[in-house]
Formats: C-alpha cells, structure tokens, sequence
C-alpha cells in the first residue's frame, strides 16, 4: 500500500505537468491576495486575509481534478489498471493509497500559503493584530475542502480512461457542491432550502472560518468523504 502511495507521488513529479500545476495555483493564489485590484490584502487596511479563504475554495475546484484526474484513467488507458487489480491489494488499499496521495500533495501545495500568515502579523499595526483563531480555523477548513474534492477527484476518474472527461466531471461535481447547492437553496423555501444549504460544502467551510470548529462541521466533511470514496471502491470493485 505504501508503495503504491509513493508511486503516485512520484508520477505527480516526474514530468513537468505536475510542477506547472503546483506553480499556477500558488503564482494565481498571489496575484489573488497581493496584487490584483479589489482583492489585494494591502488595499484593505487590515490585518485579515479572507481574500485568501474566499478564493482558495474557487481555485481549488480547477486544482484538485487537475491532480486526481490521471491517478485512475490514466491506469486505465495505459493498461497498468488490470495488473494493479490483479495484484495483492485490495480494492480498498487501491483506493486509499491513491487518496492519501492526493491528500498529500493538497497539503505540499497549502503549506507555502502560511508565509501569507507571517506576512500579515508583520504588517500589523501593532505587529500581531490578527485573529489568528479565525485564521487557523479557515485554514483547517480549507484542509477540509481540499480533501472532499479530492475524493470527488479520485471518484470522477475512477469510471473512466480518459483523463480530460475526469478533469471536467470533478470540476462539475466540486462546483455544484460548493455553490450550486447553495444557489439552488436560494430558489427555494422551508425545510427544503434548509436540507440543501447545509448540504452544500460552503455553508459548513463558512461556519469554520469563524474561528469556531464544530463537531457538525468537521462530522459533514468525514461523512461526505467517506461516501465519496466509498462511491469509488464500489465502481472499481464492480469493474
């Protein structure tokens, strides 16, 4: 299992698609909070980065297909998924090797952003003026999404050869669970627009932003990432 998690590691880095995709994300993330106007944390004149939070979501939804969108097609087409099936692991070893290696290079792509948080203490007037529980509990809910679109990534790709059909599906998926639900629940009223906004990935990683993670917030992050991977092994165990 830990093989196979380093191997898809490794394809990620071994040919320059996989740099250049780490390289937009953080250079787009930048321009984002520095430098475009309207969104350029210098602009605002406080010591907060919610540009940062509100955009990451967004930026994700076109990063986190881009790197699951080959972890199954590609094996498929390349005709390495039958030898991989066929060898001693299990198809939920398949699934969660390939997960966390997904996961894993989420986090290597986050990590980088923490500069903007020592960024903002130092300009602070005085030096430390930011609410750094807010800060930390939008960062783990940014964690949060990264790692349900993740799982929606590995499931789109897992029923197909073709990895521009995978890339277009977890873009589709991840966007109408972040705001197409929310959306969907203005249109509506009672009970029902309720049901669909607490639904909808963005009402729980707005509710963590405040500073505040709750059990309910954190429980609907495992419950949808659990079903979704659990999607995946039922499609690659039935194939």
């Amino acid at each position: 299992m830990f093989s196979l998690y380093v191997k898809e590691l490794n394809g990620f880095f071994s040919n320059l698609t996989g740099y250049i995709i780490l390289v937009v994300f953080l250079v787009a993330l930048g321009l984002i909070v520095w430098v475009f106007p309207g969104t350029s944390v210098l602009e605002y004149g406080y010591a907060e980065l919610d540009t940062l939070f509100s955009h990451t979501p967004l930026v994700f939804v076109f990063l986190v297909p881009a790197i699951t969108m080959r972890m199954i097609a590609e094996e498929k087409k390349t005709g390495t998924w039958e030898l991989l099936m066929t060898s001693p692991l299990t198809a939920f070893q398949i699934v969660g090797s390939k997960y966390m290696a997904a996961l894993t290079l989420i986090l290597f792509a986050l990590l980088p952003t923490l500069v903007y948080y020592y960024s903002v203490v130092q300009l602070g007037d005085p030096t430390g003026n930011i609410d750094s529980a807010g800060f930390f509990g939008s960062y783990i809910g940014l964690v949060m999404v990264g790692a349900a679109f993740a799982a929606i990534g590995l499931f789109t790709s897992s029923f197909t050869d073709n990895q521009i059909v995978a890339f277009v599906l977890g873009v589709f998926f991840g966007f109408f669970l972040y705001t197409g639900l929310s959306a969907l629940a203005g249109l509506q009223t009672g009970t029902l627009a309720m049901w669909m906004e607490e639904l909808s990935i963005s009402y729980h990683y707005d509710s963590m932003g405040r500073g505040v993670v709750e059990s309910k917030n954190v429980y609907y992050f495992i419950a949808l990432i659990s079903t979704v991977l659990a999607l995946t092994w039922g499609v690659i165990s039935k194939k």
